[in-house]
């Protein structure tokens, strides 16, 4: 069954210790959703800007949580399933209580400065994910703390992933690659757009019951542009009551979660025999995408991935209906770091994992996208698995 194991943890905590000694500080502090899960292993259930919540990982010692209620039973859930790496946890409550009384919202500053000074980390100097105005002030309780926000820093702990990791994603990725298989099945004229991505998610859940039952699977996106509408990205505004016609484009995006991992997967899809223009952008996309997942290698530039697809775009002679990047990284969540892939001259390094999907959009015609998950080394590898073809990607 792919999951995470303290295998994970471990390689991340290496990782934050070495992100401790570039920083020179002495522990890590977690405050987003993602970072915090990152960290944890634990899926947040509500948004920390309603419900702060805090990781702290210090360099010497074992890691504390401070969480909102709410997660009580969840966290309780995760240890019991021994998925959750940091298991000190100190609840507060947003509502009063008039026994086993747990500290209110309003005193989080007071409760976090409490919680370093046990820890021996209220003289130390911290780094943080993203600014937060209860730890600014907690630091006033605590004079002596150094605070300060490191989130580029940060982000660079998510750009290479665990074998583990991709084993998921990997996992992911063919249960996605079933789900494109349906729909080619379910594209016909007439069909309601948004009812036709709703019977796929619940295809989509109903296959990932079978396959991973007791893990955490979620459909982030089984979506649809047809016709004129997909030559927009992200659609027109307008899905409401949309109907698949004879002729039309679609453009699909397909994005699973499997125990806090996600990947992509994107088509495009014709509805009856395309004409030659819609070929031609087709292919071009077809081949800017096995383009830029060629050049996913172990150090070459980060960019080299948006400047290989784009070449093949330019010499199509379609450069001017570009309207996005080639991709981006892609792990925790489906938009990941880096994400200015087309400007970013770092060396890739192996075991990173990118979108590779340039688009191709012509007002009136339609959108023109295929997206691969790809992971970087020597030799790239490709997670998605649906065929690339114009016999595949035209029904009926």
């Amino acid at each position: 069954m792919p999951k995470l194991t303290k295998a994970v943890w471990q390689y991340r905590h290496e990782k934050m210790v070495r992100l401790m000694d570039e920083l020179v500080v002495d522990a890590l502090v977690f405050t987003t959703a993602d970072f915090f899960q990152f960290a944890t292993n634990f899926h947040t259930d509500v948004q920390p800007w309603e419900r702060p919540i805090f990781a702290v990982i210090p360099r010497q010692g074992d890691g504390f949580l401070v969480m909102n209620e709410l997660s009580t039973n969840h966290m309780r859930f995760s240890m019991e399933a021994q998925k959750v790496w940091v298991t000190d946890v100190t609840f507060y409550a947003e509502h009063p209580m008039l026994e086993n009384r747990l500290p209110l919202i309003h005193q989080l500053p007071e409760l976090l400065a409490e919680r370093l000074k046990a820890a021996g980390l209220h003289r130390s100097r911290i780094a943080l994910d993203a600014g937060s105005s209860v730890l600014a002030a907690a630091q006033r309780l605590l004079p002596d703390l150094n605070v300060r926000v490191a989130t580029a820093e940060f982000r660079s702990l998510r750009w290479q992933k665990h074998a583990e990791e991709i084993k998921v994603m990997e996992a992911a990725a063919s249960l996605s690659d079933w789900i494109q298989d349906r729909y080619r099945e379910a594209i016909r004229p007439g069909r309601l757009v948004q009812e036709l991505d709703c019977a796929m998610s619940s295809l989509f859940v109903q296959e990932a019951a079978e396959r991973f039952p007791g893990e955490h699977f979620e459909v982030i996106r089984c979506w649809t542009l047809s016709g004129p509408a997909s030559a927009s990205p992200h659609g027109d505004g307008a899905s409401c009551g949309a109907r698949i016609r004879e002729g039309d484009v679609l453009v699909n995006i397909v994005i699973p979660r499997l125990n806090g991992l996600t990947i992509e997967n994107e088509r495009t899809w014709f509805c009856g025999r395309p004409d030659d223009q819609k070929k031609a952008l087709w292919t071009a996309a077809c081949n800017a995408t096995t383009a830029a997942v060629e050049a996913a290698v172990t150090g070459r530039p980060v960019c080299s991935i948006d400047a290989a697809a784009q070449s093949v775009i330019e010499r199509a002679g379609f450069d001017h209906h570009i309207r996005h990047r080639t991709g981006h990284a892609i792990g925790i969540v489906h938009h990941e770091y880096p994400e200015d892939m087309a400007f970013n001259q770092r060396p890739l390094m192996t075991n990173e994992v990118y979108s590779a999907e340039p688009g191709l959009y012509v007002y009136g015609v339609g959108g023109f996208r295929i997206d691969d998950t790809v992971v970087v080394g020597p030799t790239p590898r490709v997670l998605t698995s649906t065929p690339k073809s114009l016999e595949y990607a035209t029904v009926g």
